[in-house]
């Protein structure tokens, strides 16, 4: 197997988690989705209604509903993570193409997360790629200074002494690719059909008509486009 000039130099492979290493229409995030808006509701004694437009602005705002959480009303950030992440794993199903082209890659594999670091363990040993992968970066991996925000590549790339470039990133939030590709990362958006027209604008996840100039390459498919755009026999 060889990789394609355009990517030859790649040797470090980092992928987001959610709505990435696996597919966007598993249903499976709108339950940590619907137990945000349940936490926040509990934790400030107002209607869900009223939380889930709460949850909505902090993550629009500071990246994640909980560092909105805890810039605003100095929330402890581990049980809400221990509560959002306690979910139903049987959503999701292994898919054998995928791990066997990750394996193939050469390099470094990562998962790179605004979930806790459980969550991203859970959700790979789940899938059966947790051996894959070098290293797990989750939010409290950043001080819980979550994607969008640069300082958290920057520390994901000092503690994995990661040169970005040399380095490609996937991610299914348009924004969270803006400082990766400024980092000098190739960058891979992953889309899906799934309606996100109840989330804010900036802060959907990418359908397959997402645009932008920092985004390298797209694709709904990450197993096919492995196999189209980096491993050839």
């Amino acid at each position: 197997m060889k990789q394609k000039p355009i990517l030859s130099n790649i040797s470090n492979w980092i992928f987001d988690l959610d709505n990435t290493l696996y597919r966007a229409d598993a249903n499976f995030f709108s339950q940590i989705d619907r137990k945000i808006t349940r936490y926040i509701s509990e934790y400030l004694k107002i209607p869900e209604f009223n939380a889930r437009l709460y949850q909505k602005e902090f993550l629009r705002d500071y990246g994640t509903s909980l560092s909105g959480m805890m810039a605003v009303h100095n929330m402890d950030p581990d049980e809400f993570l221990e509560f959002v992440h306690d979910v139903d794993l049987s959503f999701l199903s292994p898919q054998p193409e995928l791990r066997n082209n990750l394996k193939l890659l050469k390099g470094r594999k990562f998962v790179f997360t605004n979930g806790s670091r459980k969550h991203a363990l859970n959700v790979t040993n789940h899938l059966k790629l947790n051996d894959l992968f070098d290293g797990s970066f989750g939010i409290e991996d950043t001080n819980y200074n979550p994607k969008p925000n640069e300082n958290a590549y920057n520390i994901f790339c000092e503690h994995y002494q990661v040169d970005p470039k040399m380095a490609i990133f996937f991610e299914d939030s348009p924004r969270n690719l803006i400082i990766p590709k400024k980092m000098g990362m190739k960058t891979v958006l992953v889309t899906s059909d799934v309606d996100w027209s109840h989330e804010p604008q900036c802060t959907r996840p990418a359908g397959n008509d997402t645009i932008a100039d920092w985004i390298d390459f797209k694709t709904n498919d990450i197993e096919s486009w492995l196999s189209e755009h980096i491993l050839s026999k």
